[in-house]
This record gives C-alpha cells, structure tokens and sequence, in this order.
C-alpha cells in the first residue's frame, strides 16, 4: 500500500491542525495555509486519475485500485458472531473522476474565499474540513466510513452558511441541516439492517481457521458462501461486516437474515428490500436534490457566500448521485429494476421543474439553483435507464456539472463583489462596461445548457441516447420519459438566453439605487485565475471526451452488467416469495 488515498483525504485535515495551532490575527497567513493543503490534494488527484488504470476489471472487490484496508474497531459478541469495521478505501472508475473533481474544486473555492475577512482562521478551518469530508465519501468502501465522512460534511457546511451567509442565513443553514440530517437517518436505518444481513467470507474463513490450511484464494471463499448458505455456520463463527463490496454479493447474506433475497418480510404490502431500497433512495436524493426534497438548495445557495455555493453545487450535490451508484443500486438490483420508472421519473421531473423555476427566477443566483436541480435530473435518468451509455452519462455529467456549475456561481459572485445585488432586471447592458466578464458569463451559460463543444453536451447525449436505448436493451424506461425530458434542453436555452439578453445587451444602465455603491470594473486576475481553468476544463471535455470516459467506462459497463444480472434474477426470486 502505498497510502496515496488516504494522504487525499487526509492532506486538507493536516492543513486545518496546522490552521488551529496557529494565532488567528495570521489572516495572510492562514489562506496560505489552505490553499497549500488544497494543492496537495489536487496534485495528489492528478496523480491518482493519471495512474489509475481504465482498463481493470470493473465487478466485485478485485475491480478497485490502490485498496487501503485496515481493522479499526472488532469485538467479540458471543453467540451472534463478530463486530468489525474497517478503515477500507480504494478507487474505481465511479470514483475517479469524482476525486479529481473534488481537487480542482477545492483550489478554486480558497481562492474564490480570499476575500473572506470575517473570522478568517474558522472559515478556513472549516472549509479544509468539508474537503476532507467530502473526498472520504468518495473513497470509501466500507459503509460505516461512508457514512461518518458524509455526516460530518454537515457540521461545517452548517456553520459556513450559518456564520458567513446572507441576511436568512440562519434559515438556510438550519433547513440545509434538518433535510440532510433526515435523509441520513433513512441511510442510518439501512445500513444496520445490512449489517445484520451481510458477513465477510474472508473474515468468517479466518475465524473458522480455513486460512491457514488453504490460504486466501476464491475458493476459500466460495466454500465459506455455500456452507453459510448450507446454514451449517455457527453463529459465533460469522464475521459481520459493513464492507460494500461484500454487500454486493448476495452469497454474503446469511438466510433467514431481514434484508436476504429469500426472507419473504413484507412492509406496507412491499419486500423490505424494496422499502429499503426507497429509504436509501431517499437519503440520497435529498443530497442530489431530486424534485420534491430540492428545496432547501435554493435558500441555501442564495444565503452561502460565493465559495461555499461553488462547493455546494460543484461536489456536494455529487455525493447524492455517488451514493446512488455505489451503494443503493450495486446492493439491491432487484428493487432498482423494479422502481426504474420511479426513478427515472423523478428524474425527469427535476429536470422540467427545475428549469421552469430557474425560467421564473429575477435572482440570477436562485436561477442557477435551479438550473442545479434540472441538471441533477439527468443523473437520474441515466441512472434509471441501466444502460452502458445512460451510466456513463450519469456519472459523465456529474463531474460536467461540478466544473459548469461552480464557473457559474463564480460569475455571479464577480457582479455581487461589485454591486452587492444578483437581480437580473436591475442590470442592463452589461457587455459594454464589462466585455471579459461577459464572456466568460456567455461560456458558463451556453457550456451549462449543453451546446456542442462542451463537457456539458456529452453528458447529455450520453443521458438521452441511454434513456432511448432502454426500452430496447433493459425494457425499464418507457421511451416517453426520455423525449419529455428533451424539452428540459429547450428550456435551459430559454432561462439562459433569456436571463443573457437582459443583462449584457443593449444600452447600459443599472438600478438607480445601486449606481452610487456599484464599481462595474471588469475583472481582476484573481477572478481570471479562477474562471480561466474551468472554461478551459469545460471545454477540453467537451472536445476530448475519452479522457474521461476511458476512466470510467469498464467501470460503467461491469456496473451495469451486474446490476442488471443480479436484479433480473433476485427480482425473480423476491417475487416468487411475494407469491408463495
């Protein structure tokens, strides 16, 4: 092992320690210290995406690089067998490009916070400790860890909206908490019902004392799978475990157990594995948002100062469509079969919805919220439709979003640094007095709305083409679903254009009230340092998308084989116990 995964996570919290032993009028100083923990973790991300291999096997543990696994916490419980957790990270082509994500965002976020003056060591403190949070959920494989880093992604989000927010800033980050809080109890509620289900073979072999006869190999495993099967494991040799990928097998689930494929437990007339999967789906699709727990997003977003809503809608909306893919699908195919069309209609209902509001909205912030909630969707969609190109759209257009997204609240930062108001009808004629500015506002849209030549076009062709393909290649999605979510493109082109023509064209004028504070300059190099790169980055995915979809496509694929395989046939099986 050679640690590079956790020296990602980790590198950010080794900043911060170093931020809290220093005296807090080092303002100047304090910055430094952050941006150099947010540049290792970058140069680390490089290293990894460049050293990460595409090309691996994509199914079970054997598909994950650079695995770092370690006991943490084991004990005896007598008669119901062993409790283990596990220091347990690696990364795969799901995870990849969330990592590097993740790093680009960090950077940009330090230096969009120079300009922070309130309470300048506890902003960057917290701020380095959302990072480590954040790249934690994306590395991590056993759920317990899992589920401590995205817990604790809420206590500094809270405090750096409750704190340096707007004027409702306490209303936004006490409903950002609550819904995020919720949505962590449905996955709490889960995770221990799999843990009570699930074992880890190698675990259980090393208890039983098969390892030292035959060593680790598959059939060790495959013969602790059939004897557990077989019932003729005593309860006190079991090893449970909160390790994903053992939970993505079902030759892991002890019979009898509450979240087996064969235990016939029934709730509210449905498979407990299927309200299961729903109580995940829910956890998570807060996190996205999906449509109708989006709306703590909007206040949020217009309440956090311009860095924290860059961190917001670049990576933290991220880990609700992660978890999705690593967690909730991989672990119960069959209820993933069985509500595609659930699924997939939220989707698309995030996707229409959310672009009516954002065509409504006379805050340009809240816009692009909203314009978040709408792109969001396509994750969905994608999702939903379990086919090689709807799952490599999902996750393509996840890292898209990050990039697209945080360009775009740093545009709307730029004009509220200079006139402290975001109100599209208040400002005309823009492009005269700031040309620089108005183009990068003209990238940011027109890359968002997905035209040719951006990251952003990929991810929805990629979506579109899925969601066409389904009923054909899976028989999910019905083919309606997909062409109504094609007007959610038209109505992107709207609310962009639209908010685009009224602010930077024309005669230049500004809000009466606003002339005497406004100093419209264009920008300065700290904001071409930050909105250079990702136009840049925007558009080379956009040009050259295998640089990405090399790295993620075999993961994308064995994902969807697997999920497809097992939920055809545990769905079967579920349902002959629903029969019976």
């Amino acid at each position: 092992m050679d640690f590079i995964l956790s020296s990602l996570i980790f590198s950010p919290l080794l900043a911060a320690l170093v931020l809290l032993l220093m005296p807090a009028r080092l303002q100047k100083t304090a910055k430094v210290v952050a941006l150099l923990g947010s540049l290792v973790q970058l140069v680390l991300a490089i290293v990894l995406y460049f050293r990460f291999d595409g090309a691996a096997a994509a199914n079970g543990q054997q598909g994950y690089q650079f695995v770092e696994k370690l006991n943490w916490i084991g004990f005896s419980l007598g008669s119901l067998g062993r409790f283990q957790i596990e220091y347990f990270v690696g990364v795969d082509g799901i995870s990849i490009s969330m990592v590097l994500l993740t790093g680009i965002i960090g950077v940009i976020g330090v230096i969009s916070s120079w300009t922070i003056k309130k309470n300048v060591k506890g902003y960057f403190l917290l701020y380095l400790l959302l990072l480590t949070s954040v790249m934690g959920c994306f590395l991590a494989l056993d759920f317990f860890l899992f589920y401590l880093f995205f817990e604790f992604m809420l206590l500094p989000m809270y405090f750096l909206i409750g704190i340096w927010g707007g004027p409702k800033r306490e209303y936004a980050a006490i409903k950002f908490f609550i819904y995020t809080l919720v949505g962590s109890l449905f996955i709490l509620i889960v995770m221990i019902g799999l843990y009570t289900s699930v074992i880890d073979p190698l675990a259980t072999a090393a208890q039983l004392g098969m390892l030292q006869t035959s060593g680790i190999n598959p059939d060790t495993i495959l013969q602790v799978q059939q004897s557990l099967q077989q019932n003729v494991i005593q309860g006190a040799d079991l090893v449970r475990t909160f390790s994903i990928p053992a939970m993505m097998d079902p030759a892991n689930f002890i019979p009898g157990s509450l979240l087996h494929v064969l235990s016939g437990t029934m709730l509210w007339d449905l498979p407990i594995r299927f309200i299961a999967f729903l109580l995940l789906f829910a956890g998570f699709a807060i996190k996205v948002p999906s449509v109708p727990v989006h709306t703590w997003l909007p206040d949020a977003h217009v309440e956090a100062p311009t860095p924290i809503s860059v961190l917001l809608a670049a990576i933290l909306l991220k880990v609700g469509g992660y978890g999705l893919i690593r967690i909730v699908y991989p672990i119960f195919p069959d209820a993933g079969a069985y509500f595609a069309v659930l699924v997939g209609g939220l989707g698309v209902l995030s996707i229409i919805y959310g672009a009516l509001c954002a065509l409504a909205m006379n805050d340009l912030k809240k816009l692009i919220a909203y314009s978040s909630v709408s792109h969001m969707g396509f994750v969905l969609l994608g999702l939903a439709s379990l086919t090689s190109e709807g799952v490599n759209g999902a996750i393509y257009m996840m890292f898209s979003h990050g990039i697209i997204s945080a360009m775009l609240f740093l545009v709307v930062g730029v004009i509220y640094d200079r006139a402290h108001d975001r109100m599209i009808l208040n400002f005309r004629g823009l492009a005269k007095r700031m040309p620089a500015y108005t183009t990068f506002v003209v990238i940011a849209f027109f890359a968002s709305l997905g035209l040719p030549g951006f990251s952003g076009f990929i991810a929805e062709l990629l979506v579109l083409v899925g969601g066409f393909s389904s009923p054909d290649i899976t028989g999910l999605l019905p083919r309606w679903l997909t062409i109504v979510a094609v007007f959610g493109l038209l109505l992107a082109a709207a609310y962009y254009l639209w908010a685009l023509q009224r602010m930077f064209f024309g005669k230049y004028w500004i809000f009466p009230e606003l002339r005497e504070k406004a100093t419209m300059s264009d920008l300065n190099a700290r904001e071409y340092l930050m909105l250079v790169p990702l136009a840049i980055l925007a558009f080379v995915f956009g040009i050259f998308p295998h640089l990405l979809l090399d790295k993620i496509g075999m993961t994308a694929q064995g994902f969807t084989e697997l999920v497809l395989r097992s939920g055809q046939e545990q769905l079967q099986m579920v349902l002959s116990t629903i029969v019976k």
